[in-house]
């Protein structure tokens, strides 16, 4: 006898309707504009009242308290504090010094500019910042970044101060943070290998040398470069710092203690090889020197900011590119020391802080500053409390820019590779990659993708095929959702993937199937309805062949379970529609248990609930089936 008697079923089960009633009755869902509205009225209006009532007397101030976090710890700030962070600074600063000058000669700037990128973004960073351990300043990764897309548009040698112009817009593009986890593990690897090898010129103090970034191009270079006269001195003086500093470094690992010899282990090595090189006259005799390194404080460079030249759009590129890897590796880093110190790190005041630190730096000759992880580790390590450690290093960094230039004038371009080099293996993350890799193998395609293409190709090809893995990803799990069977768990309300609870049990003549979509929409809505028809047809030829069931019609309720669906389109709802009309062909019951809010007045609207009949709506699956396994014991009975 045919279930749809609804005067049966209501009979059958009088329990279940007062919860579909409470579905059926509910109010209509916000508009967009309300939610906008009720957003700002809950998280900007209230805030501000809440600000107002506790400090009624200043309300600017208590914007500025939100905007600028040191107005809310400086007050509690201590002198024992202060001990911890001077001493952290110094150390920092040590670290950040030779390191600066390098990253600089990476990027294809002048030695001061890396020291001026120690300056004024710690300085911003230290006002705005949310994170007390994170170290400002230049990196290897960004700085090759610059290099390698800049040099593109415009030769650091034949026209230098074009090259800077386009290098201080480009710091302006600090606007974006996209960039998954995988993507920058590849990257990072990729980029590491190619700055090394980019250091064999300073190395070995080779004159003839490419400016790209692939591996074979570098390598082809490396050995042609070869063939030309080269100085061994340069070599020897690279390796021996090198292997003292590795060696420090790895003191410092074997004991935490000793934490600062590492720190201060690349500007030691500054000191003895510009000693070194200056007692003997080694650049004489082919040591390739820095040479000249202006001294002073940052210099304005408001005119030299490009906004009408040729190459707006590949700079405006470039500034993007930047941003992404510099503000992904700025908060990752952050947010690993926040965790270790207990606190939370705000991502909002972190992009703002990290934006507006660049936009400042851009304005005074610098190039684009992030968080630095060899830096920040050992700010950490030093024992700092608050980005007052940041205040100190930049500081510190002033005072050499007037005071240690002269002295720089000799250091050897080789002891600047070494410490460079030095600073690679920590971007390599072996235990990350493999972490992936058991973990999911298609992120450890995009890490893979990402890796070789900076490797092999360039900087924005390794970025271009991480993202677009990632991307197409996305558009195929959303274009090809799954549709899952469901099974009830014994002695539960609980209805799960049979495939994944083989134990769960069906129910005879009742299909639940659930959609694994966010989104029922045009990209989707056919695939589908075609997959729920194609799950339909397999049950009931299954069955039929078995011969379980003698009669004609073996399928009877398809009940959907929508709770993954947060919102449909027309297309969606059309779906739909055609699916009830092909299962009402053919006497089949179509059920709609668990819509979301937005989702059941889509229906409503539609006037999709009144074709498939508002008591074919239910608020879980659990519902529905009880509700129809009663309908159709009470019309046995009956019969």
């Amino acid at each position: 006898m045919n279930i749809e008697m609804q005067s049966h079923q209501a009979e059958a089960a009088p329990a279940e309707e007062p919860l579909s009633q409470w579905l059926i009755n509910m109010p209509e869902p916000p508009t967009i504009w309300q939610e906008f509205v009720g957003y700002i009225r809950t998280n900007v209006l209230s805030k501000k009242r809440n600000k107002m009532k506790k400090k009624s007397s200043n309300p600017v101030y208590s914007y500025l308290k939100s905007v600028f976090p040191i107005l809310i710890w400086g007050r509690q700030y201590k002198l024992n504090m202060f001990k911890k962070d001077l001493m952290a600074g110094l150390t920092l600063a040590s670290l950040c010094i030779p390191q600066s000058i390098g990253y600089a000669n990476l990027a294809g700037l002048d030695p001061e500019y890396g020291l001026y990128t120690s300056v004024v973004p710690p300085l911003i960073y230290s006002m705005m910042g949310s994170s007390r351990e994170l170290a400002i300043g230049p990196v290897a990764v960004v700085s090759l970044l610059l290099s390698s897309m800049v040099s593109d548009l415009q030769d650091p040698v034949t026209d230098p101060i074009a090259y800077r112009k386009i290098v201080f817009t480009a710091t302006l593009g600090f606007l974006v943070d996209f960039l998954s986890h995988a993507a920058l593990v590849g990257f990072m690897a990729g980029a590491a290998i190619v700055i090394g090898l980019q250091q064999l010129k300073g190395l070995f103090g080779l004159s003839h040398f490419t400016s790209k970034t692939d591996v074979v191009s570098v390598l082809s270079s490396v050995f042609h470069s070869l063939h030309h006269p080269w100085q061994p001195l340069n070599f020897v003086i690279g390796s021996s710092f090198l292997i003292f500093i590795l060696l420090a470094r790895f003191l410092g690992k074997r004991n935490k203690k000793l934490f600062w010899i590492p720190a201060m282990a690349p500007l030691i090595s500054v000191i003895l090889a510009t000693l070194i090189v200056y007692l003997t006259n080694a650049e004489t005799r082919g040591v390739k020197i820095v040479k000249n390194i202006k001294p002073g404080f940052n210099r304005p460079s408001v005119n030299q900011l490009e906004f009408n030249g040729p190459h707006l759009g590949q700079v405006a590129k470039i500034g993007i590119i930047c941003a992404i890897i510099a503000l992904t590796e700025a908060i990752a880093v952050g947010r690993s020391f926040a965790t270790i110190k207990g606190y939370r790190l705000d991502g909002n005041k972190e992009m703002m802080a990290m934006g507006f630190s660049n936009i400042a730096g851009s304005l005074t000759s610098c190039y684009v500053a992030t968080g630095s992880f060899s830096r920040t580790a050992v700010n950490f390590s030093a024992g700092c409390e608050t980005v007052v450690s940041n205040i100190v290093m930049a500081i510190t960094v002033m005072v050499s820019l007037e005071v240690l230039t002269r002295f720089l004038y000799f250091t050897p371009t080789a002891i600047l590779a070494s410490i460079i080099l030095s600073a690679l293996p920590g971007l390599i993350d072996i235990s990350g990659a493999l972490h992936i890799w058991k973990l999911d193998k298609l992120d450890f395609l995009v890490l893979v993708a990402a890796f070789l293409g900076v490797l092999f190709a360039s900087v924005e090809i390794g970025l271009l095929l991480a993202v677009g893995i990632s991307f197409t990803r996305i558009i195929l799990s959303s274009i090809r959702p799954t549709v899952e069977a469901l099974g009830r768990l014994s002695k539960t309300d609980i209805f799960g993937d049979i495939n994944q609870y083989p134990m769960a049990t069906k129910t005879q003549g009742l299909l639940t199937l659930r959609i694994s979509s966010p989104l029922l929409c045009f990209a989707n809505a056919n695939f589908i309805r075609d997959r729920i028809l194609n799950s339909i047809q397999k049950v009931e030829e299954g069955e039929d062949d078995e011969q379980e069931v003698k009669r004609a019609k073996v399928l009877q309720v398809v009940i959907l379970d929508m709770s993954c669906v947060m919102g449909l389109d027309t297309s969606g709802v059309v779906a739909l529609e055609e699916l009830h009309q092909e299962l009402a062909s053919n006497d089949t019951q179509l059920v709609i248990a668990s819509p979301r809010w937005r989702v059941f007045h889509k229906l409503k609207r539609a006037k999709l609930e009144e074709k498939v009949k508002k008591e074919n709506i239910f608020m879980t699956v659990g519902e529905a089936v009880d509700f129809y396994v009663r309908a159709r014991t009470t019309s046995h009975d009956m019969c």
